[in-house]
Parts: C-alpha cells; sequence; structure tokens
C-alpha cells in the first residue's frame, strides 16, 4: 500500500508564490474548540443559585418590631448604634437573601418608610425582621 504513494512522497512541499503563508497561530485556531452554546454555562449557573422566599412576620414579632423602631426614632438625636436583619430582593429571579448590617442610624424617614444610616445605607421599613439595639 505505501508504494502507492511513491511517486509524491518525498517531493518538496508547495509554497504559494501569490499568497502569504497562514501564522502557526492563524493555523491553530482553525482547530480551537468552538463554543455553540455561549452562555449556557452561565445560564445553568444562575438556574442553581439559591435564594430564600420572604419571611412574613406573625403579628407579635411585627409589634416587637415597631416598638423597636420607635425606640431607634426616640434616640435618634444620639445617632444610636443597633444590627438589623433585613431582606434584599434578587435582582435576576424570585426570592433574596437575609442581610445583617450593624451601624448608626441616622434617621427614619416616615414619607418613604426607610432606615437611613448614617454610612449612607438606606433600609425600607417592611424589609427588615429584626434590630439589634
Amino acid at each position: 500500500m505505501s508504494e502507492q504513494y511513491n511517486d509524491i512522497i518525498n517531493m518538496p512541499h508547495h509554497v504559494s508564490q501569490h499568497r502569504p503563508q497562514m501564522s502557526r497561530r492563524n493555523r491553530a485556531a482553525q482547530f480551537a474548540p468552538f463554543a455553540a452554546l455561549t452562555g449556557y454555562e452561565d445560564a445553568i449557573d444562575e438556574s442553581a443559585r439559591r435564594t430564600d422566599a420572604k419571611a412574613e412576620l406573625c403579628e407579635d414579632d411585627a409589634a416587637e418590631l415597631n416598638k423597636k423602631i420607635k425606640l431607634l426614632g426616640a434616640r435618634i438625636a444620639a445617632e444610636p448604634c443597633c444590627e438589623v436583619t433585613y431582606f434584599v430582593p434578587d435582582k435576576h429571579k424570585s426570592g433574596g437573601r437575609y442581610v445583617t448590617v450593624s451601624g448608626n442610624v441616622r434617621l427614619i424617614e416616615e414619607a418613604s418608610r426607610q432606615l437611613v444610616f448614617c454610612s449612607g445605607l438606606r433600609i425600607p421599613l417592611d424589609d427588615i425582621t429584626d434590630i439589634s439595639i
């Protein structure tokens, strides 16, 4: 079978006189894997990411939380330090996560129903689940 190609096996490699040779990098790129499903892995990771559901406070817990907010409001001139746990909704899917922050409270905005920290952080009162003063 090797005798079939004896007439061409030892011929010199053809080099075109009219076209430039392709670089090794460009030749290698021809054989690189093709990513037909670009973004598929990101979509899978996003769907696998877990979120928590927002818990509704029972009447007793809501009343206790309102007492703590009123106590903060009474001490607002001193910029009291507290720790707040609140729900942050997810931007991409239903649910979210619970975050706990601590700092000094600057004011409670009644109109927008927000707790404003000295750092500039604003937390909606409806998303707060716990306050430790």
